[in-house]
């Protein structure tokens, strides 16, 4: 069976940790990892928003699953557009990894103690307008680029700090190198931040019943709420966009985010509901936020305003 994936190092480890447990389930199966160049390796040098956004990062593995140039692929769910091209599907949610952002700094321990004017890179509008709130006197400096060139940037760049997913910090076995892990109440994650998404072939149902055992439940509940809101909000939305849905007991809590162009409006809300209302529950989270204000953003944005 051959794999595809993005060649950045954290794929590749995401990739070859997936990898691992389907040799232990399957010894016989010949396992081959494919490494596809994506739209956003190769424009490593402009901003997201600007050049697509969500969907830079797997449209050509995607066109690969179509084409049986490979059977798997293996993808951060945060970079999965809310609509899959037709064909395709998620055939497995393994468990979530942490989806909190982190803070690595050389200066500072936590981002409270930052020094007035610090410089801090992101390249995530969604983590930039969160911080501008947080922390209005901050420099956002724009930073993209794999795992660790962005790490090495606070030394490179001169840097107060840069602000990464826990989630490719752990999963790297980078842990130490974190200076605060920020609490969700502070800075909501991308949705789907710290899943693997386990995309095949509708097709190929028998492969899809071989994943089963490394689906999560719960994970698939929260992701499909999360993934919800943003299929409302537009699926592509450019605009800087947040959601974190946690199941406790029977319960889902959805909460999310949406912000300007500009960085300079944030409207947050949160909704409760049984886990049973996944889809319904991030569609109304969806539809608060848009009536408290999103909607007139998202006006701006398509007519070229900030």
């Amino acid at each position: 069976m051959k794999i595809g994936t993005r060649g950045s190092a954290l794929a590749l480890t995401q990739t070859r940790q997936i990898a691992a447990r389907l040799q232990g389930q399957y010894p016989e199966m010949h396992l081959e990892i494919v490494v596809i160049k994506t739209s956003g390796d190769i424009q490593k040098d402009v901003p997201l928003a600007k050049i697509g956004g969500k969907g830079l990062f797997i449209k050509e593995i995607e066109e690969a699953l179509l084409a049986g140039t490979v059977d798997l692929a293996v993808h951060s769910m945060k970079d999965l557009p809310a609509e899959l091209p037709e064909g395709l599907q998620i055939a497995a949610v393994p468990r979530r990894e942490d989806p909190r952002d982190v803070l690595i700094s050389g200066i500072c321990r936590e981002f409270d103690n930052l020094p007035a004017g610090a410089r801090i890179g992101t390249g995530s509008l969604r983590r930039s307008v969160q911080l501008r709130d947080w922390r209005p006197d901050l420099e956002i400096v724009p930073l993209r680029g794999n795992l660790d060139t962005r790490i090495r940037k606070v030394a490179q760049a001169a840097l107060d700090g840069v602000v990464v997913a826990a989630a490719g910090i752990r999963r790297m076995g980078w842990a130490e190198k974190v200076t605060q892990f920020i609490p969700t109440e502070k800075m909501l994650p991308a949705v789907g931040q710290g899943v693997l998404c386990l995309e095949t072939r509708e097709e190929d149902e028998d492969l899809k019943a071989g994943l089963a055992f490394l689906e999560d439940k719960r994970t698939r509940r929260e992701v499909t709420a999360e993934r919800a809101f943003l299929r409302r909000l537009g699926g592509g939305c450019t605009l800087p966009v947040a959601a974190f849905a946690e199941q406790r007991g029977d319960v889902l809590t959805i909460r999310g985010m949406v912000g300007s162009l500009n960085e300079r409006t944030m409207i947050r809300q949160e909704i409760h509901g049984s886990v049973e209302q996944a889809v319904d529950l991030g569609t109304e989270l969806a539809e608060r936020l848009l009536d408290g204000g999103g909607r007139i953003l998202l006006e701006h944005l398509e007519d070229g305003q900030p």
